[in-house]
């Protein structure tokens, strides 16, 4: 992997993260009690899940009385200095939250949704209880090695190939102070918040940036109202863009010269300055391998050295 990194210009990721030493897990069954399995496409697997834990429950009083939390003591960070140690000069990550990721898991994706709207009580519960134990992992992890971290994700996908998945309104009651309290967390360790969201998700980015976040993440510009110029001349001032180059059509299905075009394209629209590239997603198995050589190639050139 060091040898790809090198070839492609790429500054590596170091993750910095505890140890799980908590009760023992059934085999395929997360923290949660969330089961998976993975399933087969041909060219990889993808994990999906096949039992939502908390999908029986009708009311915050049923959780409570049937349903435990995993505990923050289940993680051992005695490993993270070192993980850190040696890694001064790359990109360390540590930390983070994604907690509706999870809740959807919890409920069932459909139900999760319908939530915000039926159950509001139980929103606010169950997050706040996910909020928590992603607040502390955070915490502890910063504690183990003062100073080491660069950035935290601070995500929640709320965005479709249209539009928003969630309001504005209801991203404001439910995640709002959420992500600001851990963006607070974030910057008081000295480190970046980026914010992970898919998709259309322009009228979300006025709340996220207010609630503190540095980064926004993938910044997939074929969706609906993602342009790239207006997206820089209205909020380049208060963000940094990370991702751009588009894996629905061009890494996946275009030339080498359209990928090309399309780094100099991000590198003029995004950047000079404000603008990390990289795909708007995973890469995914299509993706020509010449494909994804010319993406770092052309930005190290244009970029230069």
């Amino acid at each position: 992997m060091a040898e790809v990194y090198e070839r492609l210009h790429i500054d590596p990721t170091v993750d910095l993260g505890p140890r799980y030493v908590g009760p023992t897990l059934p085999p395929s069954e997360d923290v949660f009690g969330i089961r998976y399995q993975q399933s087969d496409y041909g060219l990889g697997t993808y994990a999906d899940v096949v039992y939502h834990p908390l999908a029986q429950y009708s009311s915050v009083a049923e959780i409570e009385a049937s349903y435990a939390w995993p505990n923050p003591d289940w993680w051992d960070y005695a490993g993270v200095p070192d993980q850190a140690k040696g890694n001064e000069d790359q990109v360390i990550r540590g930390g983070g939250s994604e907690p509706f990721a999870t809740y959807k898991f919890l409920r069932g994706t459909a139900q999760g949704y319908i939530d915000l709207i039926d159950n509001p009580e139980m929103v606010h519960y169950v997050l706040g209880k996910l909020y928590e134990l992603c607040y502390q992992q955070t915490l502890r992890t910063y504690e183990a090695a003062p100073g080491a971290v660069i950035w935290t994700w601070v995500a929640e996908d709320v965005g479709s190939q249209e539009g928003l998945l969630v309001s504005l309104e209801h991203i404001r009651e439910f995640f709002v102070p959420h992500i600001r309290r851990m963006t607070d967390l974030v910057h008081s360790a000295g480190a970046f918040a980026f914010h992970h969201s898919d998709g259309a998700v322009r009228a979300n980015i006025p709340q996220m940036i207010e609630a503190g976040i540095d980064v926004l993440d993938p910044v997939q510009w074929r969706a609906k109202g993602m342009d790239r110029e207006p997206l820089k001349r209205d909020f380049g001032d208060r963000l940094v863009f990370h991702g751009g180059m588009d894996n629905q059509y061009t890494l996946a299905f275009g030339s080498v010269e359209e990928v090309r075009q399309e780094v100099a394209d991000n590198l003029r629209l995004l950047g000079p300055d404000g603008y990390i590239l990289g795909p708007c997603h995973n890469l995914q198995a299509i993706s020509p391998p010449e494909n994804i050589v010319a993406m770092y190639e052309a930005a190290y050139e244009m970029v230069g050295a």
